[in-house]
């Protein structure tokens, strides 16, 4: 069946969205949902994270899967179990709480979505609202074949098979929507179990009580505790969310969203519902920070596969299988308010030199923890011999701009070569440190700023804070004359309120032309901790680590005017820097 216009429409006025600060995510590592403060899932991709959605009322499409409270105003809350992306909507009514226990079944099964809810009357009877509208094909195809037999529905969805259990007396209306008003009483609960599959159900229907117990022991296991940090509860989370963004294979999506705009009405809308070689490098070096953890092992996996299959036509982003990234398109939706809708992305045509040095940087995290084989040395040599080949050539840099000699590519490289050369064999590590040394003079040579600073590139002498990275990184000492030179020049003119951005686009303002790069700020506070300035470095922290909503999600970019989040969410390298950062600035500052 095809949905209407007029059925989006409906889904638009019932649910409308909501500023992204107030969206929960629950993830199982092979797809994710965004739950916003009404109980409406409005975002959910099935088989895979860069499938079509079934619900996609979050970018104008149809589909939602709502419980909200019943015939009462409330105000909304909500929390996540400890180290885990169970989250728990809470609502506030003016007789009593209620709450709903929310999930995806941990971990995921790469055909197969099970979203938990459990409903708990907190404090008195609790009568919520439950709506089921399954619309596949980002919102063109509504449920079709809907049956009920033993109190369980069943359905079609596009290509997709639905079964749903625990809304016994729904009411299937005219419009293709499942509905029920459910009472419970107090401090008991009721469970609502949906499973969308990619293949027909071969098993009876999935049981709450086993599927909730397995799920928080899973997140238990996956999820390791995290101390010793400066923010011991937020630097855990981090590690959760990216758990969550992470597939039985090790890749990890860039962020569960599409087409959430940075900026309103500019364009800059984007599919993040790939795996990046960035993010995926900065979440590695991130855990491995902490520890020789699972994820670090993703990250490795994943790279080396990708680097020994692609060498040096490495892509800068794959799917979390290793497919490529699909070219970017619209769907005709109405989109996220301020945005429009795209699904792929032109990264798929890019070359990025700045990927070879990031992996070669997370290999050496990697071999710090003792956890690289010989496979993972293959992939070291492949690296390298794509420096070595393309290391002159102009890439799209950090920023995924036009092609120019990027001085961040460049010292990206260098950092990498310099991390990784200690634990090469003697005779290789000579070889990698003479590389090293080598494109430190010729970008030195072309690209420091008369002022001592680096400079974006041989034409452009523009202050740039992703030339903070290589400094972290080890490509040059924290002593060194440009590094320092640069950390002040980027403070100085790329600073506002202690928040960071990127570079000046023009004669601008600088929050008139984009929002705060959060990774940006976190890696100003690790610059100024290897610099010796505890105090600023925490300042730095702390501020940034504020731009964030009651989950307690990232996404890209912050409006500092209005306090406001921008971008798809969540924000994989934020997470994975906020990681880092809170470990790095509890010890010393390395030598």
């Amino acid at each position: 069946m095809v949905t209407s216009r007029s059925g989006r429409r409906a889904n638009a006025d019932e649910f409308p969205p909501f500023v992204l600060r107030e969206y929960a995510v629950i993830a199982d590592g092979e797809r994710g949902a965004l739950i916003g403060p009404r109980g409406d899932i409005c975002w959910l991709c099935v088989p895979s994270w860069n499938s079509d959605a079934v619900l996609s009322s979050l970018i104008g499409g149809a589909g939602t899967y709502a419980i909200v409270p019943e015939g009462e105003p409330f105000v909304w809350g909500g929390f996540y179990e400890d180290g885990s992306l169970i989250w728990h909507s809470r609502w506030v009514t003016t007789s009593h709480e209620v709450e709903c226990r929310e999930a995806l079944a941990f971990p995921g099964d790469p055909h197969t979505a099970v979203i938990l809810r459990r409903v708990l009357a907190v404090d008195g009877p609790a009568t919520v609202r439950v709506v089921l509208d399954a619309r596949a094909q980002f919102g063109h195809r509504s449920m079709r074949e809907v049956v009920r037999e033993a109190g369980v529905w069943t359905a079609r969805a596009g290509s997709l098979y639905l079964r749903w259990s625990g809304a016994a007396r729904a009411v299937l209306r005219s419009d293709g929507r499942l509905e029920t008003v459910v009472t419970i009483d107090a401090e008991g609960h009721r469970d609502f179990v949906l499973e969308l599959s990619d293949r027909p159900f071969t098993t009876g229907p999935v049981d709450a009580d086993e599927a909730w117990s397995a799920t928080a022991e899973a997140w238990g296991r996956a999820v390791p505790e995290i101390t010793g940090t400066i923010a011991d509860r937020d630097a855990r989370h981090a590690y959760a969310v990216l758990q969550g963004l992470t597939s039985a294979g090790g890749g990890m999506v860039a962020g569960a969203t599409m087409s959430l705009p940075e900026r309103v009405e500019r364009g800059r809308n984007y599919d993040y519902r790939y795996a990046w070689i960035r993010d995926q490098t900065y979440a590695g070096i991130a855990v491995a920070t902490h520890g020789a953890y699972p994820l670090l092992d993703d990250a490795v996996r994943f790279v080396t596969e990708r680097i020994l299959d692609d060498g040096p036509q490495l892509k800068p982003a794959y799917t979390i299988v290793g497919g490529d990234v699909p070219d970017e398109r619209t769907l005709k939706l109405d989109g996220y308010p301020g945005g429009s809708d795209k699904v792929g992305n032109w990264v798929n045509k890019q070359f990025q030199l700045d990927a070879f040095g990031d992996a070669l940087q997370l290999f050496a995290a990697a071999a710090e923890r003792d956890r690289l084989d010989s496979e993972h040395w293959r992939a070291v040599e492949a690296a390298v011999a794509a420096i070595e080949a393309r290391g002159d050539e102009p890439d799209a840099g950090i920023w995924e701009l036009e092609n120019a000699q990027w001085t961040h590519s460049k010292l990206s490289c260098v950092a990498g070569l310099r991390a990784i050369a200690p634990h090469a064999p003697a005779s290789y590590g000579g070889r990698l440190g003479a590389l090293a040394d080598r494109m430190l003079a010729a970008v030195s040579a072309s690209s420091i700023h008369p002022t001592g600073r680096w400079q974006r590139s041989p034409d452009d002498q523009r202050i740039d804070s992703a030339l903070l990275i290589p400094a972290v990184r080890g490509a040059l000492p924290p002593e060194d004359s440009r590094t320092r030179a640069t950390l002040a020049a980027a403070l100085d003119e790329l600073s506002d309120d202690g928040y960071m951005y990127r570079y000046r686009h023009d004669e601008r303002p600088l929050a008139e032309a984009e929002g705060a790069f959060l990774l940006c700020g976190f890696m100003t506070s690790l610059a100024l901790h290897q610099a010796g300035d505890e105090v600023e470095a925490n300042r730095w922290f702390e501020r940034t680590r504020t731009a964030c909503g009651t989950p307690g999600l990232f996404s890209e970019e912050y409006d500092i005017t209005q306090r406001q989040m921008r971008g798809n969410i969540p924000q994989a390298f934020v997470h994975a820097l906020l990681l880092e950062t809170a470990k790095r600035l509890a010890d010393p500052p390395a030598g």
